[in-house]
């Protein structure tokens, strides 16, 4: 029916489509992206006389200090279980990650016999509840370079009831 030459046609006619497409798909993203029309989450253009301003305006949500008033520790707890694999709660305790004990207010890098990314050095020099909160919601993002590979915790309530618990291990 068909020779080895035709199929292979076939098939690399198939793989360029497909390359085609994916291409195309990540080139219309990053044209069309909402965050680059102003369309991104928490942030909103202000309207004037002239027309839409430049100026961006970050929503506020709830205040950290609000939260960690309310937060619960058995929640705390249970969020502290997706850091568990890789942080260990007894002092000098290291596991991949370094111990966690006694970490709100803590100086940053500080654990003895942890290697450190230097990326977080320069961030913060102490973790207090606000640093742990940026730190928490994208690792990533909040200390470029660093070695820690976390997707981080979107939900505000469930980060401030992490940082409440954590503040009761060996403070």
């Amino acid at each position: 029916m068909f020779d080895t030459m035709t199929l292979t046609k076939i098939a690399g006619a198939f793989c360029m489509a497909l390359l085609i497409l994916v291409l195309g798909g990540w080139v219309a993203d990053k044209i069309y992206a909402p965050a680059h029309h102003g369309e991104d989450h928490g942030i909103a253009w202000i309207e004037t006389d002239d027309g839409p301003s430049d100026t961006a305006v970050v929503e506020e949500g709830p205040l950290l200090g609000d939260l960690l008033a309310t937060a619960d520790l058995d929640k705390g707890e249970r969020t502290f279980k997706k850091c568990a694999s890789c942080h260990k709660l007894q002092d000098g305790m290291n596991g991949v990650g370094p111990a966690l004990y006694g970490v709100v207010d803590r100086v940053v890098a500080s654990v003895d016999g942890f290697a450190y990314s230097g990326s977080l050095i320069a961030v913060a020099d102490v973790w207090t509840s606000e640093n742990l909160d940026g730190f928490l919601t994208k690792p990533s993002k909040y200390a470029p370079g660093t070695k820690m590979s976390f997707n981080g915790i979107s939900k505000p309530q469930d980060r401030a009831n992490l940082i409440a618990y954590l503040a009761t291990i060996g403070n």
